[in-house]
């Protein structure tokens, strides 16, 4: 509340610090959950690609990331959400959809 105005504050972003705890949760998350042994959360990117190019993981890899995201997160993950594919594409945007899931 505003002490000057009475008046409720909007709900206030998420902090850069706790963003950047999330994307180190979500980085040793993606590791543990899909046995990616030789990779430590310092060598995933926030911004690189985590299907193709990038770290390389597939469909299964994303059903499988979906349902620890659901277990650690208490989060529901509806695949004919659209750009559900956008959500998953980096450890960032992954971050930013699971802060918004929690955040409503």
């Amino acid at each position: 509340t505003n002490l000057i105005t009475n008046k409720r504050q909007p709900r206030r972003m998420w902090s850069a610090s706790w963003m950047n705890h999330l994307e180190t949760e979500l980085k040793t998350l993606v590791i543990e959950s899909l046995g990616l042994e030789d990779i430590a959360p310092d060598d995933i990117d926030r911004e690189a690609n985590l299907f193709g190019d990038g770290l390389g993981l597939d469909s299964v890899d994303a059903l499988e990331l979906g349902l620890a995201l659901q277990k650690r997160y208490g989060i529901t993950i509806d695949p004919e959400t659209r750009n559900m594919r956008e959500h998953f594409a980096s450890i960032a945007s992954l971050a930013e959809f699971v802060a918004a899931q929690r955040r409503s």
